[in-house]
């Protein structure tokens, strides 16, 4: 890789992190935090299930700071996915992608709280696509992107976007021991998901 592309593609990730990182949240409950990402301007932000499992009320804090009561909408844990609402709308949605159109080896950028650390990023690739990995004993995700991007403990429900700056799926777990393996509910079954919740709550 030649200097100029390697600034190209520099330039790139921080355009990308200054699109959508607004859009990304921190979800805390009284037992713990996850990431969450704008789903719409009427305030709903999608998140997984485990981060607000057992939980009808979060602080929500945006990249800037503030902080809002969140309620939970809806839950869907057989696509570990949720739906919380803040009264906020003044926080900008994020551009949701088009899952199908990923391939191997695509880079992509994780955003969301790990450990609490909010407004993190890192990066990796697309490194398989429909995987299906048991989350517990009673659910079994499929169909979910591979990445090499780290995915840590707080990073849940936060965004996996792509060089666009559109999300491409929702981080949801990590492989136990082993660095280099997370793994993100495709955006496409995000969007139809939450939809249904926001429809339903």
């Amino acid at each position: 890789m030649s200097p100029q592309t390697g600034s190209a593609l520099e330039q790139s990730f921080v355009q990308v992190v200054k699109t959508v990182s607004p859009s990304v949240v921190q979800i805390e409950s009284s037992s713990g935090l996850g990431s969450g990402v704008v789903f719409d301007r009427k305030g709903d932000i999608v998140t997984n299930a485990h981060v607000v499992q057992g939980h009808q009320s979060f602080t929500v804090t945006t990249a800037s700071g503030a902080q809002s009561s969140g309620q939970l909408v809806g839950v869907d844990p057989s696509h570990d996915l949720a739906v919380v609402r803040i009264a906020s709308t003044t926080v900008a949605p994020a551009t949701f992608g088009d899952s199908d159109k990923l391939q191997v080896g695509d880079l992509v950028l994780a955003l969301g709280s790990p450990y609490g650390l909010q407004g993190s990023v890192t990066q990796g690739l697309v490194s398989a696509l429909h995987r299906d990995i048991p989350e517990s004993r009673q659910v079994t995700l499929q169909g979910l992107i591979q990445t090499s991007a780290p995915i840590n403990p707080g990073n849940s429900g936060g965004a996996l976007v792509d060089l666009s700056g559109e999300v491409v799926g929702i981080p949801t777990l990590g492989a136990s021991g082993g660095a280099g393996i997370g793994f993100g509910i495709p955006s496409t079954d995000v969007v139809r998901v939450a939809n249904q919740l926001i429809s339903q709550g």
